[in-house]
């Protein structure tokens, strides 16, 4: 697995069968001309074996993480770096890592634990196509 990610990717892992989840990924491709970010779903392969590598709950598929430098974020975190990372307007959000991290993912939490009725979930993972799928890790 490790000879197919660049040293130097930030790796987005993220659920695959939820819409609101590929729409994230969805947003941030385009926002991300220089090809900094990787994607990979929590339920393949590649993102079973980064949650294991960095110690993160392989079964809990309810977050987006961020492994980026030889870290981990999750939750709020993982989206208030990928933020930060964009440049531009959306390091707006990164002033949000002061709010305690408790109170953060509270919000995050209620998010996640909604999102597959508010935004709806698919059969299956995400098939990436286009320019996309040449940023997916397999």
């Amino acid at each position: 697995m490790d000879e197919d990610i660049p040293e130097d990717a930030a790796i987005v892992l993220f659920d695959g069968v939820c819409n609101l989840c590929s729409g994230f990924v969805q947003f941030v491709f385009p926002r991300d001309p220089e090809g900094k970010y990787r994607f990979a779903s929590l339920q393949s392969d590649v993102g079973q074996a980064l949650l294991a590598e960095h110690d993160l709950a392989t079964e809990e598929l309810d977050s987006i993480v961020l492994i980026e430098d030889g870290e981990s974020y999750v939750k709020s975190s993982a989206i208030i770096q990928i933020a930060t990372g964009l440049g531009g307007r959306y390091r707006l959000l990164s002033p949000f890592r002061y709010v305690p991290k408790a109170v953060r993912d509270r919000v995050y939490d209620f998010v996640a634990d909604n999102r597959y009725r508010w935004f709806g979930k698919k059969d299956r993972c995400m098939m990436p196509s286009g320019d996309v799928e040449s940023r997916f890790l397999e």
